[in-house]
């Protein structure tokens, strides 16, 4: 069978961070740009003739990508402000500037889809305060449910076809996340003060979630 060529298609990963839920379409040839900390400011990005500019956080012009290319979109704001965990914060919870990077989000989705449509989009959040703004969310799991180990039910809001899940939700223990939080968090990685290390590490989007959904939305 005739392999597919991916190369022309680029997939844009809004403050992707590790780039893990995007790694799929990385690995099939697509033309993965992880916008993300501190090579790329979504705050600073703007639109100009049928491109989206992206820049750091001091303004200086990074990257142009024209509309038609961008095939799908994935977005994964901070959650910071989000957070019904968020108890004792060094900095005081602000959904304005929690929705900020939202809107910045959605703006890009908004424009490319002005264009043409996408073959997908989606915004996440873990299970928390952006359904205030946003809504009900298209589509929900938990890390269990696709191998992961340890729970945390996240959010997705969006245009795509739903991911089979893999595996029946579990109950995980104390002993399971200690070892989940383990995980090595890349040395780029830029971590949010507010987040202890083993919250960074479950924010990083499970494997076998983004397998199942690169599956689900080619």
């Amino acid at each position: 069978m005739k392999k597919v060529n991916n190369s022309n298609k680029i997939i844009l990963d809004l403050c992707g961070g590790t780039g893990s839920w995007s790694k799929p379409y990385k690995d099939a040839g697509y033309d993965v740009r992880v916008i993300t900390l501190p090579e790329y400011d979504i705050n600073q990005s703007s639109f100009c003739e049928r491109h989206i500019v992206f820049r750091n956080p001091e303004g200086k012009l990074r990257m142009t990508i024209s509309y038609p290319r961008v095939y799908g979109i994935f977005a994964a704001p901070p959650c910071t402000m989000f957070s019904i965990v968020r108890t004792t914060p060094k900095i005081p919870r602000s959904f304005e500037q929690g929705m900020k990077t939202v809107q910045d989000c959605l703006k890009i989705i908004w424009e490319v889809q002005y264009d043409h449509k996408l073959a997908f989009w989606t915004l996440e959040n873990p299970f928390g305060y952006l359904r205030r703004f946003l809504g009900k969310p298209a589509y929900q799991f938990d890390p269990t449910e696709f191998g992961g180990g340890h729970n945390k039910k996240t959010d997705l809001w969006g245009q795509f076809n739903e991911p089979k899940k893999t595996h029946e939700k579990q109950k995980t223990f104390s002993l399971a996340m200690k070892h989940e939080s383990s995980m090595k968090i890349p040395d780029d990685y830029v971590r949010d003060p507010n987040m202890r290390k083993d919250a960074i590490a479950r924010s990083i989007t499970p494997a076998g979630f983004a397998k199942a959904f690169f599956e689900a939305n080619q």
